[in-house]
């Protein structure tokens, strides 16, 4: 069986380093760096995804797949066209839908940022641009209902944004568990990685 372990869209792969040295050794965790996975292809969510879907596909074994935010849209998004190649999932501050009104306002302060901000995030400036313009008519609300893959919905207690989303994914999907983290944001694995790993052992191992 595989972990996969996906990133945001403001940090790398390495961004799960913390939560990995906690996690039990008997897990097989693999980390993709997604702008690594589309290998020069435009920066959409198209493209991402389906470069991601052929990682995941790649691997003969089963697997459990943890993504944060634009991670859980790829990971609900693959497990939901590959149910049978997917075990586990755990969602991290994963939208249901993108709140439009505020992705252009996002994309609009990024517009104005200079191009240095973006050095650690996952894309450079003009491919983060792409990538959330391509993504405002993500909408998983008609697609959920019979979704039974045994899942957590793990969201920090100060990410209200993404607070609402795990509670419309637990009211609409069945087999799943939501988990709110105290004092806690949306990086769930950078601010409280010892958490994390706990909850990912014990759903991922058992």
């Amino acid at each position: 069986m595989k972990t996969i372990l996906v990133h945001g869209t403001g940090h790398r792969a390495d961004s799960w380093n913390q939560t990995v040295c906690l996690m039990d050794e008997k897990l097989d965790i693999v980390c993709p760096d997604l702008n690594t996975l589309l290998h020069h292809q435009e920066t959409s969510y198209a493209n991402l995804y389906s470069a991601f879907s052929r990682y995941c596909r790649s691997f003969n074994d089963s697997l459990c797949i943890c993504g944060l935010s634009l991670g859980g849209v790829l990971a609900l998004d693959f497990a939901l066209e590959y149910p049978d190649q997917v075990k586990k999932l755990v969602l991290i501050g994963t939208p249901h839908k993108v709140p439009k009104f505020l992705f252009h306002l996002q994309n609009l302060v990024f517009h104005f940022l200079p191009r240095s901000i973006f050095k650690n995030m996952a894309f450079d400036k003009k491919e983060t641009l792409s990538l959330t313009k391509s993504m405002v008519d993500i909408n998983f609300e008609n697609r959920i209902h019979n979704f039974s893959i045994p899942t957590i919905l793990l969201c920090g207690d100060q990410d209200k944004t993404n607070i609402k989303s795990a509670q419309y994914f637990n009211d609409h999907m069945k087999n799943v568990r939501q988990i709110i983290l105290s004092n806690t944001g949306h990086i769930v694995n950078e601010e409280n990685p010892q958490e994390l790993a706990k909850l990912l052992n014990d759903f991922f191992v058992n």
